[in-house]
């Protein structure tokens, strides 16, 4: 038995959660895929995974294994990929996740820019808001916009993201600006589902915090949703300014309330701890950076 292919095997149809994707991205049949993990549980005398006709899932033992073999089998893609990397460009997969909006909005271009830089890194991407184990599915790195949950992961500044509270012109002239946080009562708000306390708004003047409690008719857990229902003159919302920046450069929405300081949050990359980065994801860290800088402006 090729115990390197069994290893890549198991890993594969844990990540994929099956035996036929497992196959198909290892370039086998689903037979063959099922009989390389069932000797490699021979060979180690262990049960790994529980089969059923619908689904798998890993054994207590399953589990201490793939913690383990995944790490090194990562480690043995880096060190080839360096090597070669060494005699010229970089090359190899990178395992990405990232959240929706800002995945799509932002980190899209960034990519785009970058796969025509390096034409020997192929990218696999994960648009989702749900936090995965980057260890356990496989994941060189995951983008994520906020405070750091996972003490564990090791984590790069790539930027800063800024809230802010935007409204339709038409709807402020016909309804008036807001010229302080209070004055929000008046008027229709629009609320963004994804902040932690989406109805108490916070805002900072001479070093002091006032939280105004508000209750929008419109509540959307998507923050193009806002921005389009903002744009519709339909009230008030706040956002990422990297959702709205563009809208205000173009006048389609007018930023208030910009005397009182909005939240702000960091962008980050996240990678398991203790493990080597890479040459193709140091170059990806450092593009993004680049790109994402200080005084960014996200409507660029």
């Amino acid at each position: 038995m090729d115990r390197l292919a069994a290893d890549r095997m198991f890993v594969q149809v844990v990540r994929l959660n099956g035996f036929s994707a497992a196959a198909a991205r290892m370039a086998t049949s689903p037979g063959q895929a099922s009989k390389l993990v069932s000797r490699l549980e021979a060979q180690l005398g262990v049960r790994l995974l529980n089969r059923t006709t619908r689904a798998i899932s890993l054994t207590a033992e399953g589990e201490a294994y793939l913690a383990r073999i995944s790490t090194i089998l990562d480690q043995l893609d880096d060190l080839d990929n360096d090597l070669r990397a060494a005699k010229g460009q970089p090359n190899g997969l990178l395992r990405l996740t990232a959240p929706l909006s800002f995945g799509t909005a932002q980190l899209m271009p960034a990519l785009t820019d970058f796969a025509k830089d390096h034409p020997g890194i192929a990218l696999d991407v994960d648009f989702t808001d749900s936090i995965v184990s980057l260890a356990e599915q496989g994941f060189d790195a995951a983008i994520r916009v906020g405070p750091l949950r996972d003490s564990a992961l090791t984590a790069r500044k790539l930027g800063v993201m800024r809230i802010q509270i935007v409204a339709a012109p038409a709807y402020l002239a016909a309804r008036g600006t807001p010229r302080r946080p209070t004055d929000l009562a008046d008027h229709d708000i629009i609320t963004d589902m994804n902040f932690a306390r989406p109805d108490d708004w916070s805002f900072r003047q001479d070093g002091r915090t006032q939280a105004v409690h508000v209750r929008g008719r419109l509540r959307f857990s998507n923050a193009d949703a806002c921005v389009q229902a903002a744009e519709a003159g339909l009230g008030v919302t706040r956002v990422p300014d990297f959702i709205s920046a563009a809208a205000v450069r173009d006048g389609r929405l007018k930023a208030i309330l910009t005397d009182f300081a909005q939240e702000e949050f960091v962008v980050l990359a996240l990678t398991p701890p203790g493990r080597h980065m890479p040459a193709r994801l140091r170059l990806l860290i450092d593009s993004l950076r680049r790109r994402w800088g200080r005084d960014h402006d996200w409507a660029d």
